[in-house]
């Protein structure tokens, strides 16, 4: 255990379960409806945001010049979550994503405490219906920081609610911005996906079968 991490904290959407196809058909239905239309290339750039910004972000799209007050977006922004909790009632534990829970059973029987860093505010709701909750020490979600991902907070209040060090953390994200916060909270990072997007993190896999526990172990011992 000498090299072992004291902490794994795992990103929601892409990481954990696909979402991520349920967040994008919410923001398309609600963007359509105020005259904004948005496709799945500019979707890549909510990926990993919170609700605010991400309608701040559609928002800016918009051409009519009117800027609306908090109360205004408030209300779409929670349109929005309506539209989304709608399609994600069927989730249950075969939307896991490949490797995940064995991963999760790895961290526990090496001791290693859990936590969950997501920019969702229904990323607990998501876990029960995924039967996966009982395996988190500790869930952040946006309901527990000031500042969304990219900033750091997300990583460091669940760091600090483990009582764990950040630099022996280990954070997994499948977003440019997930990975930026976990190497600006100090902490080894592990990103899914595209080399492209995700060059920064400490090491990459293309998907989450990849997520091997002892591969990611002798990565984080060579930092």
């Amino acid at each position: 255990m000498e090299n072992y991490p004291k902490a794994f904290i795992y990103d929601l959407d892409g990481i954990i379960t696909d979402t991520a196809e349920f967040h994008f058909l919410a923001w398309q239905k609600l963007a359509d409806e105020i005259g904004i239309p948005i496709d799945r290339k500019f979707n890549e750039q909510l990926k990993g945001i919170n609700r605010m910004d991400s309608l701040d972000r559609i928002l800016k799209l918009g051409t009519s010049g009117r800027v609306l007050s908090d109360s205004e977006k408030m209300t779409l922004a929670t349109r929005k979550n309506e539209y989304y909790l709608e399609l994600i009632e069927s989730i249950n534990p075969s939307h896991i994503l490949p490797g995940i829970e064995l991963l999760l059973q790895k961290n526990k029987q090496q001791h290693i405490k859990i936590a969950l860093g997501s920019a969702s505010n229904n990323a607990p709701a998501i876990l029960d219906k995924l039967q996966l909750t009982g395996y988190f020490d500790y869930i952040v979600d946006a309901s527990k920081v000031k500042k969304g991902k990219p900033d750091p907070e997300t990583f460091t209040t669940a760091a600090a609610a483990l009582g764990v060090a950040p630099d022996e953390c280990v954070g997994i994200e499948d977003a440019a911005a997930g990975v930026e916060s976990i190497n600006s909270a100090g902490m080894f990072s592990v990103a899914v996906g595209d080399v492209h997007h995700l060059a920064a993190a400490d090491y990459l896999v293309e998907d989450t079968a990849q997520l091997i526990f002892e591969d990611i172990i002798a990565h984080y011992g060579k930092r």
